[in-house]
């Protein structure tokens, strides 16, 4: 099947339509607190695995690899947009992390991080979620955005792989939001709430990402690896820990293995 015709759109409108669909699973994994009051320990750490191995490989194969390659087209030296991009995204992501009021999931109210707030533990929690879904809206946005520089079908069909990947771990993430709300005596449809609105932001970032490499394109590679960063910012400082949680470390140790896999066969095959 053919996809020439989506080229025709303004890639920050497609930018906007793939995040959308990222928002959208993260709501479909929000609703599972209908079904479910409780989520069992082990299958929570094994999800949060998978997301974390899925950021992993996109990192790499949808962000640094054709950041790379791009700057070794343009007769660049190839290291260095990825190097400052990947460094920027991560100081970009630690500074958000030391002012945005946010409290991770297992962890009692005092060890909630950023700037002291009188916030409930709720709201807490779903700012921990937000946080890191920045990086990867701002992923898609980027990915899109470099349709303008390059409207080429093997750049769009990466972007699109590059979103249906992030949308496969924001299942699992609503879910990590909207049960254990649940769990802490929340209505289901508060919880629900609370779990979709984790989500909102991946499409502001991305339509932000896909403008500013439109404006600036010459920025793409270091937007490119600047997402990178942040999303293995996000990754090494809060996936991995909290999957950690627990004595069945080894299933979320698979479940990374796997959303790494995944995601590398997405980009790898389809890409």
């Amino acid at each position: 099947m053919r996809i020439d015709w989506l080229l025709e759109y303004n890639p920050v409108v497609l930018a906007l339509v793939a995040t959308m669909f990222t928002w959208f699973v993260t709501a479909l994994g929000a609703s599972m607190v209908f079904f479910f009051k409780t989520i069992n320990k082990k299958v929570l750490n094994s999800m949060l695995g998978f997301a974390a191995g899925v950021m992993i490989a996109a990192s790499f194969w949808s962000l640094l690899k054709p950041a790379i390659e791009m700057t070794e087209e343009q007769g660049g030296i190839s290291w260095v947009p990825a190097v400052v991009g990947f460094l920027s995204g991560g100081l970009f992501l630690f500074l958000i992390d030391k002012i945005l009021p946010h409290l991770h999931l297992g962890l009692s109210i005092d060890k909630a991080e950023g700037i002291k707030t009188s916030l409930q533990r709720s709201v807490l929690l779903v700012l921990a979620i937000t946080l890191h879904n920045i990086p990867e809206g701002l992923a898609v946005g980027v990915a899109f955005g470099a349709l303008a520089s390059n409207p080429d079908l093997g750049i769009l069909s990466g972007a699109i792989v590059l979103a249906i990947g992030i949308g496969l771990q924001n299942f699992p993430e609503g879910a990590a939001v909207s049960i254990p709300l649940r769990r802490e005596g929340l209505s289901r449809f508060k919880s629900f709430n609370y779990g979709q609105l984790s989500g909102v932001v991946e499409p502001i970032a991305g339509v932000l990402g896909a403008y500013l490499v439109l404006t600036i394109s010459p920025l793409l590679p270091y937007a490119l690896s600047f997402a990178a960063g942040a999303m293995i910012f996000v990754v090494i400082e809060e996936l991995i820990p909290e999957s950690q949680m627990g004595n069945e470390t080894d299933l979320s140790t698979i479940g990374a293995m796997l959303g790494f896999a995944t995601m590398m066969f997405l980009d790898v095959a389809l890409g």
